[in-house]
């Protein structure tokens, strides 16, 4: 209940301010000639306040604000001269508002902020030319006067202009004040949640559609409100005060005071109202002021003046920071996994014959499972399986990908079911790379699964983040926190509302020993508790200590099914992660003993997340090195400071001499829309390569490529082929004439015929005497075209040796699964991975 307090007596500070000011007015001490100003600052800061909280909290920037303002001064006209009641008029503008406002919310929340802001500039247009052309009703360029409105419920009459409107104008804006303060404790919640990561926001019930319908209905409702305030304040409706103009300056209003924030909107409400006064004392006109103030705020305040001021009061009194707590908590006493007949208990999902497509790729093909209550599933498969496809089926969140096929969910038809309404079947997500919602605290992000929020959810989120280790931090943001953290935030938004079934994207991911030990332990929990898992990762290890079964993936399809020790027993399951390949492609014999790159002691993270831990590596002249290893692994960070592209966090990166690199990236990264040509001119640009250089290392370039390619040179490179692609990046990637070329993943979603063929060229290209890196995830491919294979494992070289020693092949596969025995012993880096001589 301290929470309940507070927010009333925050929510009290409008109405008590506003029962001052009209105290102050009615005694005199505010100058008659004054008491319009502060009625019109009153309006506008209902309208900065509706534009700001829509930008603030939902992400939309709306010119058409004008408009609404518009409708609900000529609403007040209307009704005057109708003998409407004052309370008809005001609910009738308020519905208009809202329905209009809904309707823009709900077809702009399709676009992206751009499309938004012209979708209402439109609005704003059509609005002020029916004002002007509909003059029966509007009365056109000359106006229309607001002579008075009677209350109907026998509160008197109002007379346009008079000085009860002033009254009514500074108490309505206390009132909307009050009401957006616990809007802003629930309401800001889901719409922040929506706003920052739609995906992981339909994954707990929030649609950010219906989220952007009712933000933009409230904020047109109480826009078109302030309009009838002002008709009655001004006495007069012309279309003069609704010009684009005025939508700008509300921007810059909410902007100067700070988007998103109450207080902020009575600053801007206030800047507004004088602003003229301020440009005749400096005699400057009003634009001008308008856009200095904007620029200067922009520059030294980007945040707005209220909240630099509230940054300043809590320096001012900051106590010291609270210890955040080890992201790996205490990890002893590990539960077993539950030992009893899984098999057993119902069926709680079934899933047959699932497919998924986008356009001519299959990502998912003829997918079937089953899961039974209380059983955990691992999905494992090397990187472009499919194993996130089947999760997003899960979840309902594959996007614009055609689905096909049938699966059920205690009982009920699933595929045909909204994202949103899957959470209230009790299914639960989590994601990859930990999508919190940055602008909410901790506590926040769990408590914005709730629609309403009672003490009562708060008592339980308080218990869930006790149970997850977070109960220091509930009131920090999450990127304060270490990655481990953010991991456990994830997983306890998910575990909110007790799901049925908890759907895990490689939680393991990015977490040392001990937080892995601890997530682990969280798992069985749930296990304990009745919730079935669905987890897929590639930290093999820890998957297989929580699973009670294993679903092996490859190219969208089943390709295994076993227990934990014995599914990597299976000669498919262990090729879809080593590969296999006919030998044909041999690296050359002659190389030389230069040290083109050294890396020594590298080390880096990603916010608090170890990609890579004390590598030490030499890339020799004329070598192929291969850098084998799973997703995740630690292989396109590793290239990133083997090109110099990426800093290293630790560690020290050497070449001999000027040495050129060039990297084809995992992805490819070509640019779509240009041509192939094109493609490597904008490279060779980059590398400092014109004029006559330039159409020399053209015509060698595209020579390397293949005649189909060749012919092609003016297409667009987005109607290539994926090995075209990437024939096309390694070839871009060449045109700098590099020393050393380095190729992430170029095999990655290929067919084998076209990887055959990639593997070709670059075999040519390492003939030719170029040194060559190859960042691959099959191991058995790696090992068939390289000098030397460093296997990576968790950021840390576990294996580098000789394709060509027997014992070598041996440790390397299990360096690849689990670190092998040598990833056990860091006190010896230097026997992990010195280089090893070639003779």
């Amino acid at each position: 209940m301290v929470f309940n307090r507070s927010l009333l007596a925050r929510a009290a500070l409008g109405p008590a301010a506003g029962a001052v000011l009209m105290a102050l007015m009615a005694s005199g001490a505010i100058p008659a000639y004054q008491m319009y100003s502060v009625g019109l600052a009153a309006v506008y800061t209902i309208v900065v306040l509706s534009v700001g909280l829509l930008a603030g909290w939902s992400g939309i920037w709306s010119v058409g604000h004008p408009a609404f303002f518009a409708i609900g001064a000529y609403f007040a006209a209307y009704g005057s001269g109708h003998d409407w009641p004052l309370e008809t008029v005001v609910l009738g503008a308020v519905a208009t508002g809202a329905a209009l406002g809904a309707f823009l919310g709900y077809a702009g929340a399709r676009f992206s902020v751009l499309y938004i802001a012209l979708l209402t500039l439109a609005f704003t247009m059509v609005t002020l030319e029916l004002v002007n052309r509909w003059s029966d009703v509007t009365g056109g360029d000359q106006g229309v006067p607001v002579v008075q409105l009677r209350s109907a419920l026998g509160f008197g009459t109002l007379l346009g202009g008079g000085t009860e409107a002033q009254y009514l104008a500074v108490g309505a804006a206390a009132v909307v004040l009050a009401l957006a303060v616990p809007a802003a404790s629930g309401l800001r919640m889901r719409l922040v949640a929506a706003k920052s990561h739609p995906p992981a926001a339909r994954t707990i019930g929030i649609a950010p559609e219906a989220q952007s319908a009712l933000s933009f209905a409230v904020s047109g409702a109480c826009t078109c409100f302030a309009g009838v305030l002002l008709g009655l304040l001004t006495g007069f409706v012309s279309p003069d005060p609704f010009s684009l103009a005025f939508g700008i300056s509300l921007i810059g209003a909410c902007v100067l005071g700070g988007v998103g924030t109450v207080v902020g909107a009575v600053a801007g409400g206030i800047y507004l109202t004088w602003n003229p006064s301020l440009s005749s004392a400096v005699g400057l006109p009003q634009p001008v002021v308008q856009g200095l103030v904007l620029i200067g705020v922009l520059l030294f305040l980007p945040g707005g003046v209220v909240p630099f001021l509230a940054k300043l009061a809590r320096r001012v009194r900051r106590r010291p920071d609270t210890e955040l707590p080890s992201p790996a908590g205490d990890s002893a006493d590990l539960d077993p996994v539950p030992s009893g007949s899984v098999g057993d208990g119902p069926v709680l999902l079934r899933m047959e014959h699932v497919s998924v497509s986008y356009g001519g790729l299959k990502a998912l093909e003829d997918a079937s499972l089953s899961l039974r209550q209380n059983e955990i599933l691992a999905v494992i498969g090397p990187n472009g399986a499919g194993k996130t496809t089947l999760l997003n089926a899960l979840s309902g969140l594959t996007g614009n990908g055609r689905v096909s096929g049938t699966a059920d969910f205690d009982g009920r038809p699933l595929l045909k079911t909204r994202a949103t309404a899957r959470r209230r079947l009790g299914i639960g997500r989590t994601f990859q790379h930990a999508e919190v919602f940055s602008e909410l605290t901790v506590a926040e992000n769990v408590l914005c699964t709730r629609r309403r929020i009672t003490a009562k959810d708060r008592d339980e989120v308080a218990r869930l983040l006790h149970s997850v280790g977070l109960a220091e931090v509930a009131d920090r943001r999450p990127a304060e926190l270490p990655f481990g953290l953010q991991k456990r935030l994830d997983l306890a938004r998910a575990m909110a509302e007790k799901p049925k079934l908890l759907v895990l994207d490689e939680p393991f991911g990015g977490l040392d020993a001990d937080e892995r030990a601890l997530l682990a332990r969280h798992i069985r929990r749930l296990h304990a508790d009745g919730t079935a898992v669905v987890v897929i990762d590639h930290v093999l290890d820890d998957l297989f200590s929580v699973a009670h079964r294993v679903l092996a993936f490859d190219f969208g399809r089943t390709i295994g099914e076993g227990t934990p020790d014995t599914v990597l027993e299976d000669p498919q399951v262990r090729s879809s992660y080593l590969g296999t390949v006919d030998g044909r492609t041999r690296p050359p014999e002659l190389i030389g003993e230069r040290s083109m790159i050294r890396l020594n002691g590298i080390g880096h993270t990603y916010g608090g997340v170890v990609a890579l831990r004390d590598i030490d590596l030499d890339v020799r002249q004329g070598v192929v090195l291969g850098i084998a290893g799973a997703n995740g692994a630690g292989k396109s960070t590793l290239a990133g400071i083997l090109h110099g592209s990426l800093q290293p966090a630790r560690g020290t990166r050497e070449s001999g001499g000027t040495v050129r690199t060039s990297l084809a990236p995992e992805g490819r990264a070509l640019f779509k829309t240009l041509s192939l040509r094109e493609n490597l001119e904008v490279a060779a640009y980059a590398a400092g390569i014109t004029g006559a250089p330039l159409r020399e290392c053209l015509e060698e370039t595209v020579e390397w490529l293949p005649v189909r390619l060749r012919d092609r040179m003016s297409a667009a490179a987005g109607g290539l082929s994926g090995g075209e692609q990437q024939m096309l990046a390694i070839a871009r990637a060449l045109i700098a004439r590099p020393d050393v070329l380095i190729v992430d993943e170029p095999a990655l979603g290929l067919a084998p015929a076209l990887v055959d063929e990639v593997y070709d060229r670059l075999a040519r290209l390492a003939h030719d005497g170029l040194t060559v890196v190859l960042l691959e995830q099959l191991l058995s491919r790696a090992l068939s075209v390289c000098h030397e294979v460093a296997v990576l494992h968790e950021g840390v070289v576990a294996a580098h040796g000789r394709p060509g020693d027997p014992a070598f092949a041996a440790l390397a596969e299990a360096a690849y699964f689990s670190g092998g025995p040598e990833a056990a012993t860091p006190a010896a880096p230097s026997a992990r991975t010195s280089p090893v001589e070639i003779p």
